[in-house]
């Protein structure tokens, strides 16, 4: 069976974990032997950022990192056994900024990447052979080879756009967005490799990622909403949101952004129906046992959407695949 899941960061690459499991691959890294299932993960790129003259692809990282069993699973995300040499010596000159901290051995990946990057490669080759090392087991694809960023138009006290990164790491969010802008996504296009995985799938997940910076950066790349709607394969959403708050992070304040409720039905009915409008994307959406949801024209089912462990998250993923039809 051919997997595609449209992803974000720390939450898409614990839900990737789970698929592979789900599919009777190894969580971590890859198979031994020839599988004959593909999980293809389609990454938001809007997170990354140029940060001390070095690329910084948070998403692809830490879906890179988790997969190939590198990343710290206390944080989720960051290299375990991190050191920090080069973040003091930064702060010993006063090289901003300072509230970004990379790590060591993270440092090491993002120098092969700038470097390839400088030299004419582009991302999605650039991750393709980092993933050489990492070995995840998963295809990892940017949505686009173009640069995209997110930014947020904050009154701090007067209104000024600032990275997301700046707004989500310095700022933990606050002040509240006023707005949230990919950047460059009007250029963008998706790549030929992502096209081809979303024509050729079985089944589509969308992870429970933040529906607005996340998953709505993919949607904002020109070319790629139209992709999603025109697949052959059935599209499963899982959300992201269980009792009225976000799994993890500050969906809630971005989606407050955009003004949307923080309700697993107000996502659902913000990705809307395939079959009921000119923009949706879901033929099916898993909302957590115990919420409910109505999305007109969308099949709704209420499963557990905890991602406590690998097997619990395998069991979201087979839930996914039930309503889709699909067996692996």
């Amino acid at each position: 069976m051919k997997v595609v899941v449209l992803v974000g960061g720390v939450g898409g690459a614990r839900f990737l974990l789970g698929v592979k499991a789900a599919l009777g691959l190894p969580a971590h890294g890859a198979p031994e032997a020839d599988s004959p299932h593909e999980v293809t993960a389609v990454v938001n790129v809007g997170d990354d950022v140029w940060m001390h003259g070095l690329r910084v692809c948070p998403d692809l990282d830490t879906c890179m990192y988790t997969l190939g069993g590198g990343i710290d699973s206390a944080k989720g995300w960051g290299r375990v056994d991190e050191t920090w040499s080069v973040k003091e010596e930064l702060a010993a000159y006063g090289a901003e900024p300072s509230w970004f901290g990379l790590g060591d051995r993270d440092i090491a990946t993002h120098l092969v990447r700038s470097r390839m990057l400088r030299a004419g490669y582009s991302l999605t080759d650039v991750t393709e052979a980092l993933c050489d090392r990492w070995r995840p087991g998963v295809r990892l694809l940017p949505v686009t080879d173009e640069r995209v960023e997110t930014h947020i138009a904050i009154e701090d006290p007067e209104p000024r756009a600032v990275h997301f990164q700046e707004w989500w790491v310095r700022y933990r969010a606050e002040p509240a967005a006023k707005a949230i802008a990919p950047v460059g996504a009007e250029e963008a296009k998706p790549t030929p490799a992502v096209l081809e995985a979303l024509s050729g799938a079985d089944v589509v997940l969308i992870a429970p990622s933040n529906p607005v910076v996340s998953v709505g950066t993919l949607l904002a790349v020109p070319g790629f909403r139209t992709a999603l709607r025109e697949a052959e394969a059935p599209v499963v959403g899982l959300s992201p949101i269980i009792g009225g708050k976000p799994l993890r992070g500050m969906a809630d304040a971005c989606l407050t952004a955009i003004g949307v409720d923080t309700t697993a039905e107000a996502v659902g009915r913000h990705y809307g129906s395939r079959k009921g409008s000119d923009e949706g994307i879901l033929d099916a959406w898993l909302v957590h046992s115990g919420d409910s949801a109505e999305v007109p024209g969308v099949t709704v089912r209420a499963v557990p959407l905890l991602m406590s462990d690998v097997d619990a998250t395998a069991a979201m993923a087979r839930a996914a695949f039930e309503i889709a039809g699909v067996e692996p």
